[in-house]
């Protein structure tokens, strides 16, 4: 016989949610509906679980991770929902049920979909996935400034929102490299706060170098060219202070080129950390790349550009729900990868904002016709970022932003010749590491 639950736990904290258009009340009450159209209506970031009956209704935006486990009691199952995995198994060993938990058991909510799980155990329920934001393809013209202008006004819209939420006496950072995603963040957040008769002086961009890693002269030659470099701090950290195992334990995950990214915001969020201790709210770029689909096919055996244009949103939420090669424990894409800038933020007690990865703004970049404007070319590809990035910053902000060659975060933090010497050989050894630490 089937046995209900009787006990399930939220341990998701709804107050790291950034929803604009609404109260969390209306936004849970949007999901318990379990109408995807009413989620959809949630403007923000979040993520957000309800109990009714005997259904669990689970959603999610890209900027928030949430996880859920349901282990065997005597008295029937229990169904836990957190945003970590360690979360998960330090509630059952309070219930001494941590015997059962393995990382992989676990499951992760994809972004943009309306989980449903029917309540029941023996045997355990498959969850329904159903959608609740599809945006549209090929919708904009192939006019470039036209496509700038839109890409930017509504990644602007966003920020303002964002800002009127914050305190006036707070200051705004951004984590900053001098590249186009956090470049294009940070500009549109200081004309902002120009045009809304904010104090300029809140905002600040951290850089990251270590040892003199290139980003910090990047960072330098952006600000120097826009004459903003008095909004320009460089956090200097010591090689010996970058630590890939302590990331690994930070964003749960072995991805390579994730857990690099994520072992050097972790050391410029700890050192900002240490030199503001007050210090809550901070921006970043993360989803650019995916949104733009600005990443080098060729290092990715699985990947052709007819995959990577063909599919909606393949770079934000991986082959998809219904796809042999999708993850339940990780999900797939930037669904999984943007733990490694929400974690380390979070683990120093950021309030983290990544305006790239909310669904308005991807909406726009998924009616750009990439197809037509680049004619299935990967160097034009490649160079169309920094094309419609630029020509929507001169339009909405005024700025003429520097645009250099794309280089990941990691690549720009730490000088080449001493990258090999604080990360491992191959990600069998982060996963060996990761699997450790529940051995």
């Amino acid at each position: 016989m089937n046995q209900y639950v009787t006990d399930f736990v939220s341990l998701i904290d709804s107050n790291s949610n950034i929803i604009f258009n609404m109260t969390y009340q209306e936004a849970a009450a949007a999901v318990a509906s379990g109408d995807p159209a009413a989620v959809r209506k949630i403007d923000g970031q979040f993520a957000i679980v309800e109990k009714v009956g005997r259904q669990v209704f689970m959603a999610r935006s890209l900027g928030r991770p949430m996880r859920y486990f349901l282990a065997k009691q005597v008295s029937g199952p229990l169904l836990i929902v957190a945003e970590r995995m360690d979360e998960i198994y330090e509630f059952l060993k309070q219930r001494e049920l941590h015997h059962q938990f393995h990382p992989s058991y676990t499951r992760m909510v994809p972004a943009h979909h309306l989980v449903k799980l029917e309540v029941v155990g023996c045997p355990d329920p498959n969850p329904v996935y159903t959608r609740f934001f599809e945006p549209q393809r090929n919708v904009l013209p192939t006019d470039l400034d036209a496509i700038g202008k839109k890409y930017i006004e509504t990644l602007a819209n966003e920020c303002q929102k964002w800002l009127l939420t914050i305190p006036e006496n707070e200051p705004v950072g951004v984590l900053f490299s001098g590249g186009i995603d956090s470049g294009s963040v940070f500009l549109v957040l200081y004309h902002l706060m120009l045009k809304l008769g904010m104090s300029p002086q809140r905002l600040k961009a951290f850089t990251l170098s270590v040892n003199g890693g290139a980003d910090a002269a990047q960072a330098h030659e952006f600000m120097d060219k826009l004459g903003l470099s008095l909004f320009l701090e460089v956090v200097d950290v010591p090689l010996s202070a970058i630590n890939y195992k302590e990331a690994i334990k930070v964003i749960e995950d072995y991805k390579s080129l994730d857990l690099e990214a994520a072992t050097m915001a972790l050391a410029l969020c700890g050192r900002i950390r240490e030199l503001y201790p007050d210090w809550k709210y901070m921006a970043d770029g993360d989803g650019g790349d995916e949104n733009l689909k600005d990443y080098p096919i060729q290092i990715n055996p699985e990947l052709t550009i007819r995959s990577v244009l063909n599919n909606l949103m393949l770079y934000q939420e991986g082959w998809g729900v219904d796809k042999i090669k999708h993850s339940l424990t990780y999900s797939g894409g930037q669904s999984r990868g943007h733990i490694r800038s929400y974690a380390p933020s979070k683990k120093y007690g950021f309030k983290d904002f990544s305006p790239y990865a909310l669904p308005n703004v991807i909406e726009v970049a998924e009616g750009i016709p990439f197809i037509a404007l680049t004619n299935w070319k990967e160097e034009v590809l490649y160079a169309l970022k920094g094309e419609v990035v630029s020509r929507g910053i001169k339009a909405v902000t005024g700025f003429d932003m520097p645009v250099f060659e794309k280089r990941r975060f990691q690549e720009g933090a730490v000088p080449e010749d001493a990258f090999s010497k604080v990360f491992g050989a191959s990600e069998v050894e982060y996963r060996t590491f990761f699997h450790s630490l529940y051995a």
